[in-house]
């Protein structure tokens, strides 16, 4: 891959270049592709992955995918084993509720790292409740297959998009079929807060459900309505909801008995990803894929997937437990060993209380440490971050950096990867939503 990249890098000539990212910007323009005010991409080159290492991924993941059902079919039956997630008292009375469909996460999205020089990966977290980017993905590969530059490169170059439009747009058709149980098409509401930066991804979801003839509208909470069973934002009845809100954040502003929740609670409303998501979104979920006191839940395979592909993660608090061989007092191993750990909340988003320890002095770590005894938190094993060369236009040509990445494959329901997020940054903290972070779009390249 590494002569595939150079091969791109060399026709950016500063003619080319420059109307490479003249055209890159107007496109951005043109289609909304905005994180708030920021422009999604800032580089001029795509992620390229090579086909049997896409292919590989697949396979790991899905073998992942089958531990995390077998862990959330374990938790909605027994109510011992589910404390492990360190649910809400508001989580505890919804998560059991049936959805009316199969799967607790139609569409989902685990994020990685390639490690050992792309040999293996490390899967850190698993975003099953409202996965996002994958519209931004479509849209931008559509922006880069038009770019000048690749004018030359297809010619010597095989490059496969990897979409993700159907896929959701299948399961949440799929999930409304079952709970339906019928062929009637479904009336779609894509809902969040209205100011939220990723508005921009619901304007191209709504268009894509448009071309196939599904009625949506984009609604804000806080328009619905919920009367004589039924649910409406003004004039537009709702049948389907897809749910781009937190739930934590939906209880939190509006509460346990807003409109959507009884709609949905009452099943006058279908809704993906549905209520009994928050378990497997929860990052306590890695902590119970890793703990050595779940080992005889898994099969052999899934074991060793394990072992192989998720970091050491232990949910925060007084306990000994396994780091390799030896047995631990977890919060002492913790103290002590800050410049291989990271602490995360175990239920929020964008790097929110994220506190990397190779970062942190020692007064931030041992604060970090109280505020994870006072509310679900995990610590995991630091992971080495990977990097690669990405061009810019600097006015006058192309300067290429050095950018990390991660890896963050899209899930559908819950048993295959098909589709990819890359995400690039300067920063250890590899997040679009903190700042200073860049979208690409993920492809499929090998010489013709």
């Amino acid at each position: 891959m590494r002569d595939t990249v150079a091969a791109y890098h060399e026709l950016l000539t500063d003619g080319v270049a420059s109307e490479t990212f003249a055209q890159l910007d107007a496109q951005q323009r043109a289609r909304g592709l905005y994180f708030g005010e920021r422009p999604l991409c800032t580089v001029l080159r795509p992620r390229f992955l090579d086909p049997a290492q896409y292919g590989w991924l697949q396979h790991r993941a899905a073998v992942l995918l089958r531990a995390f059902d077998r862990a959330h079919r374990k938790a909605i039956a027994d109510r011992t084993f589910r404390a492990q997630f360190a649910l809400l008292d508001w989580e505890e009375r919804l998560v059991t509720i049936d959805p009316g469909f199969h799967s607790p996460s139609p569409t989902s999205r685990l994020d990685a790292f390639f490690v050992d020089d792309g040999t293996g990966v490390k899967f850190t977290e698993y975003n099953a409740e409202t996965p996002a980017g994958g519209g931004y993905n479509d849209a931008l590969t559509d922006v880069f297959l038009g770019l000048p530059v690749m004018r030359d490169f297809l010619r010597r170059y095989q490059v496969r998009p990897l979409p993700v439009f159907h896929s959701v747009m299948h399961c949440l058709l799929d999930a409304f079929a079952q709970w339906r149980r019928t062929s009637e098409p479904p009336r779609i509401a894509i809902i969040d807060w209205r100011d939220v930066p990723t508005y921009s991804e619901f304007v191209l979801f709504g268009d894509y459900f448009g071309q196939h003839g599904i009625p949506c509208a984009i609604v804000d909470p806080r328009e619905v309505e919920y009367n004589n069973g039924r649910l409406r934002a003004g004039d537009f009845t709702i049948t389907l909801i897809y749910k781009r809100v937190l739930l934590s954040e939906l209880i939190e502003r509006e509460g346990e008995g807003n409109a959507i929740i009884q709609a949905v609670r009452e099943g006058a409303a279908c809704m993906v990803n549905p209520f009994a998501c928050k378990i497997l979104h929860k990052k306590t979920s890695l902590a119970v894929l890793s703990d050595e006191c779940n080992t005889e839940l898994f099969t052999a395979d899934e074991r060793a997937a394990i072992a192989a592909h998720i970091p050491w993660t232990r949910r925060v608090e007084e306990r000994t437990t396994m780091v390799g061989n030896r047995a631990v007092d977890l919060l002492s191993y913790i103290a002590e060993h800050r410049e291989r750990l990271v602490l995360k909340p175990s239920d929020e988003y964008g790097g929110k209380g994220i506190l990397l320890g190779w970062e942190a002095t020692a007064e931030e770590w041992n604060e970090g440490m109280r505020q994870a005894l006072r509310e679900p938190y995990i610590v995991q094993e630091r992971i080495p971050l990977p990097s690669e060369p990405f061009p810019t236009f600097d006015g006058r040509g192309a300067v290429v950096t050095d950018r990390m990445l991660d890896t963050a494959p899209y899930c559908f329901y819950g048993e295959y990867m098909d589709g990819c997020l890359t995400r690039l940054a300067t920063t250890s903290l590899l997040n679009v939503t903190a700042g200073g972070g860049s979208n690409v779009p993920t492809m499929l390249v090998e010489p013709r």
